[in-house]
């Protein structure tokens, strides 16, 4: 193998292995909170046990909802929304409701400015 030929290839396996590592999906929101929050308590056991509490995707929401209170996480409807997609997602596979806040939603949402009241009708 000449020199030129040996170059070649170790910039062709690089590019390769860049190329591979971008197309890697970074975590969800959902994943992320679960992963910082809820994994310790909640393994894979809580989620396959014969009497969980989560039947549909109403149920699961509560269920997150409620989780998140008791720990006192104070997480908007949107990270509700994200995490319950993401236990859907991987676990549940339950039809999911009419919930269109994502990730794009929820921040729009958090960083949306102040409504203004509706002006007085005239007269």
């Amino acid at each position: 193998m000449t020199r030129t030929h040996a170059t070649f290839t170790l910039l062709a396996m690089a590019a390769c292995a860049h190329a591979g590592a971008q197309t890697a999906a970074e975590p969800s929101r959902g994943e992320l909170l679960y992963a910082t929050h809820c994994i310790d308590c909640h393994n894979a056991k809580t989620h396959w046990r014969d009497k969980r509490r989560a039947t549909d995707w109403t149920s699961l929401k509560a269920q997150v909802r409620r989780w998140q209170a008791r720990a006192l996480l104070n997480w908007s409807e949107g990270d509700i929304v994200e995490v319950t997609r993401h236990l859907n997602d991987t676990i549940y596979r339950f039809p999911q409701g009419g919930d269109r806040v994502g990730m794009q939603g929820a921040r729009d949402a958090e960083f949306a400015p102040p409504r203004r009241p509706a002006a007085p009708p005239p007269g």
